[in-house]
């Protein structure tokens, strides 16, 4: 969807989460302290520009952040808006059973998807311009 200097931003394919968001890093690293300190610190800031992102276009009660590996051994942020009109708003997104989570009545469509981008690349923008 966007490519900033130290990743990509991409909106999930399922939309459980309304808004979920991945930061995929763009060094092949599986741990965040191997990356040069230089880079890690620009690394941390944009996922910190897109939380901010994610929060202004899809306006969660809180925000969910996850830094994971483990599964694809590739550094990449979940971002998770969660909502208080969610059936568990106070447990972590993995106590969401899976065939929910990724069920297909919450895997956007064509016209959904591309609302949902523009909403994010909207804000993206508007921060990375400095607009706050």
């Amino acid at each position: 969807m966007k490519e900033l200097e130290t990743g990509y931003v991409v909106i999930g394919d399922h939309q459980f989460f309304e808004g979920y968001t991945l930061f995929l890093c763009k060094e092949h690293k599986s741990e965040l302290h191997k990356l040069d300190k230089d880079y890690k610190e620009k690394f941390l800031i944009e996922m910190s520009l897109i939380s901010e992102a994610v929060f202004n276009a899809f306006e969660p009660d809180k925000l969910n952040y996850e830094l994971l590996g483990n599964g694809d051994s590739h550094m990449h942020w979940h971002l998770f808006p969660r909502r208080l009109t969610e059936e568990t708003p106070k447990y972590p997104v993995w106590w969401t059973p899976r065939e929910v989570m990724y069920a297909d009545n919450v895997k956007p469509n064509d016209e959904t998807l591309e609302i949902l981008k523009k909403k994010l690349l909207n804000e993206l923008n508007r921060l990375t311009k400095g607009e706050r």
